[in-house]
């Protein structure tokens, strides 16, 4: 299982968050990825592997070339994560609408 805040501290790097917005529609080599950016290609497969470690990335082989793409459950447990936040800000809000219901009902 991919942890949510592994993959959020992977993404703290404004370097890698560069890196994995390129990947965000796309499958690139990390010579592909590291055009127009500020830093060198080995540098980008250095942060290719942070953003795989996390669980952000997937590399396939093709021939000598390595193809890297975004990993979509990587993607999916940073969502659940921060829904998480969402489900109890609904909940508390819930909660306070029903007991304001609630007082405004008394006698």
């Amino acid at each position: 299982m991919i942890n949510a805040e592994r993959a959020l501290d992977a993404l703290g790097d404004p370097t890698r968050r560069r890196v994995f917005a390129k990947l965000r529609n796309r499958v690139c080599t990390a010579g592909e990825l590291a055009q127009g950016m500020d830093v060198s290609r080995p540098a980008v497969s250095q942060h290719l592997q942070v953003l795989r470690a996390a669980g952000l990335v997937v590399v396939r082989a093709d021939g000598t070339r390595r193809l890297y793409q975004a990993d979509s459950r990587g993607i999916d447990a940073v969502r659940r994560w921060f829904d998480g936040f969402w489900d109890e800000t609904l909940e508390s809000f819930r909660q306070a609408a029903e007991s304001a219901a609630n007082e405004k009902g008394r006698p």
